[in-house]
């Protein structure tokens, strides 16, 4: 029998029903030689610190740094996920060959290798490596299955990453709280979370303490088009009015008119970030909603694989690309032209060199229908920038008009579209993108005319705080500004995060509470601030040096690194981190938090008396149901900040907890409840141990 383990349930039905599985049971479909399980995402990950060894179980200083000498994993503790595997792991048992048909990326590939592992699997492995999940894909990728060995270079990446997070992320994070968390909060600390909060930390304080510097810019208009003196600005008030007299009174002479013709090729197609920014900056929509709706659009099989970072396509997808363009028939006026007419194949589009394990995101061959109104936001976005891909360059004519008045030089620029191009496919809003760009009314060389000159005060401004869309932009390119798409590209392989990941380290800032959101810009708290202040190793802030390590997990991807000399560098580095922090003398960290609810407007008529709350059965592993006692302000959990601490059967918990926080405080040893004093003493005292958070 041949099984194959999809990564979540909607794919293994979509596969089951073309391998001809067609009897479904618990937990697996069967039929056809195959039977077709599934994972729900990660039902393994690494151990936590106190089951290596007892000395880890309790947060001390004098424990750290905790580097075990084996890395263990573990299924995550759910009665589902536990039931699940042991449906894997019964048919693993019995197996002629494995098909892995995880999520064809990193992340994918780990998830299941430990899967695997856990699972004792000894049979043959092969790999299914698809970009959509339409029929015509996945039937194409049975056909090609490839050994799993093939892609041991992909896990071993993943794996350094997952073990590499652990490392920095559970020692620095016990560190800095001990250290400076006032035994109050969790001080978390990631190897990509940290760079990125100390970017828009870096922002906010480059813009606290900039001083705004005057300057002065002489103008002025003729033929009511605005002329800039060439001089540039001036630092002086005395200056630019010395210049002003100079040109009152005397004619405006056009001295030269230069005209170049261009062109300006489509935008590149979409890869995860340039989706997310263009949709921050379009619908402002956040960049884990957008990473959600095109994963939605990718299992209804419309749009191909989405955790990408290549804006190429490669050189297979051309023979599709008739098919994938009469799909899209809402857009058969735009589409029209390639019905008849050969598509062109550029070099800009189709490159082999760009693209390794997946290609853009594109629309597939299947019909979009059933699509919410942000999924169709987004596929349109998606649709229209592949559609424009394929048409002609835009042609420009780039108009540069000189002139003098008493031999002080003036310059005018402008811009004239001759020929749309792919602007149409994006009608007038693209046309009008450009605030900047005017076009010139036609200048003879030697005319000359009154003109009306001034001299303008300005001032220097500071940078603009990060939006998600700027800040996506320099997780891309550890923090450097750049604006040229091949530049940009270059700078990708020292990126910090991933691009399947970046949207998560931005929501895990909102959660700690480190920044927070005022219209689309990114604020760092207090916390957050003086977070990135209080750590000295660069290490541990630096986009750039942040992005050398991301570098190196790519170059072991490829095979051109190895994964135990990237871990070893990692294993040195946290030890010299905790040596430099235990030295430290410097002071505490303010507790975060939470944002503020705006007050509520009062109800017109009087509210009815609140109901008795009603106990709820408690279930195993279920020890917080009701309200702790007490008559005064509720006590707010010391783990999460966020909910408030109420009474289980035989523990204190959060009424939080089925959001994922994980505070429990046992009661007295009598076991009965404590009174109120000491239960507001025992929090207070209360020291984490937030073993399951993500530390990236």
């Amino acid at each position: 029998m041949k099984v194959c383990v999809a990564e979540k349930p909607s794919v293994a039905k979509e596969i089951a029903d073309i391998v001809g599985a067609k009897s479904r049971h618990d937990g697996y479909f069967e039929g056809n030689g195959y039977q077709v399980t599934w994972t729900y995402g990660h039902l393994c990950t690494l151990k936590e610190p106190h089951e290596y060894t007892d000395q880890w179980k309790q947060w001390t200083l004098r424990s750290l740094p905790m580097i075990p000498a084996r890395f263990g994993i573990k299924l995550i503790p759910d009665r589902g996920i536990e039931k699940q595997f042991g449906i894997i792991e019964s048919l693993m048992s019995k197996a002629e060959v494995v098909i892995n048909c995880g999520d064809a990326g990193q992340e994918g590939e780990l998830i299941q290798r430990w899967v695997m592992q856990k699972a004792a699997c000894k049979c043959p492995v092969y790999r299914l490596w698809i970009s959509s999940l339409t029929e015509e894909s996945i039937r194409e990728g049975f056909q090609n299955l490839k050994p799993q060995a093939e892609f041991d270079s992909l896990y071993y990446a993943g794996l350094s990453r997952a073990i590499g997070d652990w490392l920095l992320g559970m020692n620095a994070t016990r560190l800095y709280t001990l250290k400076y968390g006032q035994n109050r909060q969790v001080l978390s600390i990631g190897r990509v979370q940290t760079p990125t909060l100390a970017l828009i930390v870096n922002r906010q304080l480059e813009i606290e303490h900039f001083v705004p510097q005057p300057y002065w810019e002489l103008k002025t208009v003729y033929r009511d088009t605005t002329f800039s003196v060439t001089k540039g600005r001036f630092q002086s008030e005395e200056e630019g009015k010395d210049f002003l007299q100079k040109i009152e009174g005397f004619p405006f002479t056009v001295t030269d008119v230069t005209t170049k013709q261009g062109k300006e090729a489509p935008p590149r197609l979409f890869d995860l970030t340039s989706l997310q920014v263009e949709c921050n900056k379009k619908f402002s929509y956040s960049a884990e909603n957008t990473l959600k709706i095109i994963q939605s659009l990718y299992e209804k099989k419309v749009t191909t694989y989405p955790r990408v970072d290549t804006t190429f396509l490669s050189d297979d997808i051309y023979p599709k690309v008739p098919g994938i363009l009469a799909a899209l028939v809402d857009y058969q006026p735009l589409t029209a032209p390639f019905q008849t007419g050969k598509i062109p194949k550029s070099k800009k589009v189709f490159d082999n060199s760009k693209v390794t394990d997946h290609h853009a995101i594109i629309p597939t061959n299947v019909k979009a229908v059933n699509l919410t109104t942000e999924e169709r936001k987004v596929y349109d976005l998606v649709a229209r920038r592949f559609i424009a891909a394929f048409y002609p360059d835009c042609l420009i004519a780039n108009t540069t008009v000189l002139g003098e008045v008493n031999q002080i030089e003036f310059k005018a620029t402008g811009k004239q579209i001759l020929s749309p191009g792919w602007r149409i496919v994006f009608g007038k809003e693209e046309e009008n993108s450009d605030e900047n760009e005017s076009t010139l009314p036609a200048f003879t060389k030697g005319e000359t005319g009154p003109h009306t000159p001034s001299l303008a005060e300005k001032w220097t401004q500071p940078p603009k705080l990060y939006t998600e869309a700027t800040l996506l932009r320099a997780m891309e390119t550890a923090g450097k500004l750049v604006e040229d798409e091949e530049l940009r590209d270059a700078l990708k392989e020292n990126g910090i995060g991933r691009p399947s990941t970046r949207a998560a380290i931005i929501e895990t800032l909102f959660k700690r509470h480190y920044i927070r959101k005022e219209r689309k810009n990114l604020i760092a708290t207090q916390t957050g601030i003086e977070l990135i202040g209080t750590i000295r190793d660069e290490l541990l802030k630096s986009a750039e040096l942040t992005g050398i390590w991301e570098n190196k997990l790519r170059k072991i991807e490829r095979n051109e690194y190895r994964a135990a000399d990237f871990l070893e560098e990692l294993k040195k580095m946290v030890g010299e981190i905790v040596l430099h922090v235990l030295s430290d003398n410097s002071g505490r960290i303010t507790a975060a938090t939470p944002p503020v609810e705006p007050p509520k407007k009062e109800a017109k008529k009087k509210a009815a008396a609140p109901a008795k709350p009603r106990k709820k059965k408690a279930t195993k592993g279920d020890e917080t149901q009701t309200p702790a006692p007490t008559d005064k302000q509720p006590l707010i959990c010391p783990l999460c900040h966020k909910g408030e601490v109420i009474q289980g059967k035989a523990a204190y918990g959060c009424s939080r907890w089925r959001e994922g926080c994980g505070f429990r405080l046992p009661f007295g040893e009598n076991g009965q409840p404590l009174d109120e004093a000491t239960l507001q003493q025992r929090i207070q005292e209360y020291k984490p141990n937030p073993n399951t958070e993500n530390h990236e």
